[in-house]
């Protein structure tokens, strides 16, 4: 028997595989153009939205636009897939959210930079291809469950609610909001209405300019034309205000990110954080929850991608690329990052042809916040909560959810349903632990379904035809583990006192685990206690080099381990010749 191939040897991914790999394919004069068009494109919709998914989740708008310059120039220059678009995304608003209630804004820092460590160990470890094994009704459940509770996180800005005061449990929101509805502001629902029909209503035109950008343009300038009548106006000149170095003003500051510890930013009383052990033991969960919704967003980002433009991401590579943009982004006063599908998709259909689109996204937002800044104080928060509708809306794939509910198997649907109602009753974390504890139990009861043993004889194969009355021939199929090994093994139990010998059929058999070794192993104690002899067939070497770990050696008369069926019968009419004298 030749020995078994050597396993390839380990490679570190390499960091920028995306740009070098765009970079060998050919890079000229056309590709940087179709690269400045589409990160002009792409940043001008990345303004508005990262603006948003800071405020959604709970910090000052001018955070998620760092996130955009920083983590998207530096993600693009150092992962693995040539046209993602990382930055501030909605699935990590339920993560975000309670951190930055529980621990500030600096806690959320300094968990997206352990996070950012994980996400380079991962990489380093290549388990960029485990992605592959998240069930599909566990993403799109909990995803369905992010956009409901991203929609209800922004009712009270939709409707001009004052005094709300929101937290992590959906309970406890609903009750908030409900408590509030007399306080509807109808100026400020006006106001989202109008942003709200405008976003619906504008990619119909298909007309070049984003449509987030025509939306929260509209929205203000309605609130513009009825400042003049009194009405006072929530905006984000209004609600957030800035110091920096001396300097402060209201809105956002009008210069570039600067140089910043993560752990001088304000806890939840607004003090610096006191970075200890007790701390990172707390932020220890949160950067793991980051972490791993950081590698399932990108990787799938990436995959779409890949189907879109026909080409291969390095997701190892990705994965350490993810990892070193949210290390670095934190010391920005950028929150987490990852890949956005929506920018990606843009990024992809305005002409991308490598990495370079994405850091020109971050000069376009660079730009805009040391050029605009003005002009961004003046969006309502009205209009915001509108365009956090739509992307909600989006990202709860709602017509693959319901589709997914009439055509999916009962078992997947009630993964589905469970992964849905835990995120949206507690949380993303929990409900991606229980759903894939579920989907793992479901596959191991219809793996062990398909192991079985059945006892061959002469009228039903030819296998079982000559042998003598003393032999039992059995057909083992399917793989033994810990799920279905010890039903299979227990049906090999002797009943007929005419058997002598026991031969299994093994070459059906793919893997052999720890239970199903234990198990053999008692069958060949009660075996040997009643004189009767076992013959393996057709077993590979790994499986017999794993029983001959376990103790189980050859033992003539009693337990051998052949390759083929006619070596098996001789071997058995030498042992009852053996017994006979």
């Amino acid at each position: 028997m030749s020995p078994p191939p050597r396993p390839p040897a380990y490679r570190l991914p390499m960091p920028g595989s995306a740009l070098i790999a765009a970079w060998r394919q050919g890079y000229g004069v056309t590709e940087l153009r179709r690269d400045l068009m589409a990160g002009l494109t792409i940043g001008i919709v990345a303004v508005p939205l990262s603006m948003a998914l800071a405020i959604a989740t709970g910090v000052p708008p001018q955070h998620g636009l760092y996130t955009a310059i920083v983590a998207g120039a530096i993600i693009a220059l150092t992962g693995g897939s040539r046209f993602n678009i990382s930055g501030p995304t909605a699935a990590f608003v339920v993560i975000l959210f309670p951190i930055v209630a529980s621990h500030g804004i600096g806690g959320l820092l300094i968990a997206t930079l352990m996070a950012g460590l994980i996400l380079v160990a991962l990489g380093l470890a290549r388990l960029g291809s485990l992605i592959q094994f998240v069930p599909y009704p566990v993403v799109l459940g909990f995803t369905a469950g992010i956009a409901v509770v991203i929609a209800l996180l922004q009712l009270p800005d939709f409707l001009g609610l004052a005094g709300v005061e929101l937290g992590d449990s959906t309970p406890h929101n609903l009750a908030a909001i409900a408590r509030g509805l007399p306080g509807l502001a109808p100026a400020e629902l006006g106001i989202g209405l109008v942003t709200l029909a405008t976003l619906v209503l504008w990619p119909r035109l298909e007309l070049p300019v984003p449509a987030p950008l025509v939306g929260l343009v509209v929205g203000t300038l309605a609130a513009l034309a009825i400042t003049p009548l009194g009405v006072e106006i929530d905006t984000i000149a209004s609600r957030f205000g800035w110091e920096f170095q001396g300097r402060s003003g209201s809105g956002i500051p009008p210069f570039a990110p600067a140089l910043v510890a993560p752990w001088r930013l304000p806890g939840p009383d607004g003090t610096p954080l006191a970075v200890d052990f007790a701390l990172i033991r707390e932020l220890l969960g949160p950067a793991l929850a980051i972490a791993m919704l950081a590698a399932i967003e990108s990787l799938l980002c990436a995959v779409v991608a890949d189907g879109l433009t026909r080409t291969r991401h390095d997701p190892n590579a990705e994965l350490v690329g993810q990892g070193i943009g949210n290390i670095v982004v934190p010391f920005f006063g950028g929150i987490t990052a990852t890949a956005a599908l929506a920018r990606t998709a843009t990024n992809i259909r305005s002409g991308a042809a490598s990495p370079l689109a994405a850091v020109v996204h971050s000069l376009v937002v660079l730009l805009a916040v040391v050029a605009l800044a003005g002009v961004l104080g003046l969006v309502p928060m009205a209009a915001l909560a509108a365009l956090l509708f739509i992307i909600a809306w989006n990202m709860s794939e709602a017509r693959h959810f319901l589709r997914t509910l009439k055509s999916a198997p009962a078992s997947d649907v009630a993964i589905l349903v469970i992964c849905f109602a835990l995120t949206v009753i507690f949380d993303m974390v929990l409900a991606v632990a229980v759903g894939m504890g579920l989907a793992a139990a479901l596959f191991i009861r219809r793996m062990a379904e398909l192991t079985h043993v059945r006892r061959l004889d002469a009228d039903d194969s030819d296998l079982a035809r000559d042998l003598p009355r003393q032999v039992a021939l059995y057909d083992v199929n399917g793989p033994l583990f810990f799920g279905a090994a010890e039903k299979a093994i227990s049906s090999l139990r002797v009943v007929d006192p005419e058997v002598r010998v026991v031969m299994l059929d093994m070459r059906d058999v793919p893997s052999l685990d720890a239970t199903a070794i234990v198990a053999l192993q008692s069958l060949i104690e009660e075996l040997r206690a009643q004189r009767v002899g076992l013959i393996f067939i057709g077993m590979p070497a790994r499986m017999v080099m794993k029983l001959r770990r376990a103790g189980l050696y050859r033992e003539a008369g009693r337990l051998a381990a052949v390759r083929h069926l006619d070596h098996a019968r001789r071997l058995a009419g030498h042992w009852l010749e053996e017994q006979r004298t």
